[in-house]
C-alpha cells in the first residue's frame, strides 16, 4: 500500500523528497506540502515515513500485520536512537508496539569514503564478494564468521 501525507502536519521540509528511492515524493509548489505523485510506483520501503520529522506521512499496512481499519503510526526519536511503530487494530482493543534502532547515518558521516579505497584487484573483480566487503562478513577463509570470532558482542537491548 502506498504512503500518503497528512497536509495539516506537513511543513514542506523535503526530507521525504530527499530520501525517496523511487523519486515519487514531491513538494507542491502552491501549498508547499509533500505529496506522493505516483502511488502505484511506491516501493513501500517506508523511508519517507521514517524520515519525516512531523509524522506527517502514513501508510496503509498489509493485512498480515495490520488488518483493515487499522492505523500505523511511526515516531522517530533521534535522542533515544529508535523508531517506534504503533499499530492500532480496528477493534480499538489491541495495539502492537514495535521498536527498532535507527541504523541510518547523516550524509557525510560515513565510516569510510569509497573513493579513498584501493581499486579492486583482478581476483576481487572476479570474486562473488562485494567490493571492499568488510572483513568480518567475508568468506575468503571458508569460515562463517560470528560476533565472537570478530571480537564483537551483542549490545544490551538488542534481541537475539
Amino acid at each position: 500500500m502506498p504512503t500518503f501525507v497528512y497536509m495539516t502536519r506537513c511543513d514542506g521540509c523535503g526530507h521525504c523528497v530527499d530520501i525517496c528511492p523511487s523519486d515519487i515524493m514531491h513538494i507542491d509548489t502552491t501549498t508547499r506540502r509533500a505529496y506522493n505523485i505516483e502511488p502505484n510506483m511506491c516501493w513501500e520501503c517506508y523511508s519517507c515515513v521514517k524520515a519525516c520529522p512531523h509524522q506527517a506521512i502514513d501508510v496503509r499496512g498489509y493485512a498480515d500485520f495490520a488488518p483493515l481499519g487499522h492505523s500505523v503510526r511511526v515516531k522517530r526519536d533521534e535522542e533515544k536512537g529508535v523508531i517506534a511503530w504503533r499499530i492500532k487494530f480496528r477493534n480499538g482493543k489491541k495495539d502492537m508496539d514495535l521498536l527498532a534502532p535507527i541504523t541510518t547515518k547523516p550524509w557525510g558521516s560515513g565510516t569510510h569514503v569509497l573513493s579513498e579505497e584501493d581499486a579492486p584487484t583482478d581476483a576481487q573483480r572476479d570474486s562473488q564478494n562485494l567490493f571492499n566487503e568488510p572483513k568480518y562478513i567475508r568468506f575468503d577463509d571458508g569460515e562463517v564468521h560470528t560476533l565472537k570470532s570478530n571480537g564483537l558482542e551483542m549490545r544490551k537491548g538488542v534481541a537475539h
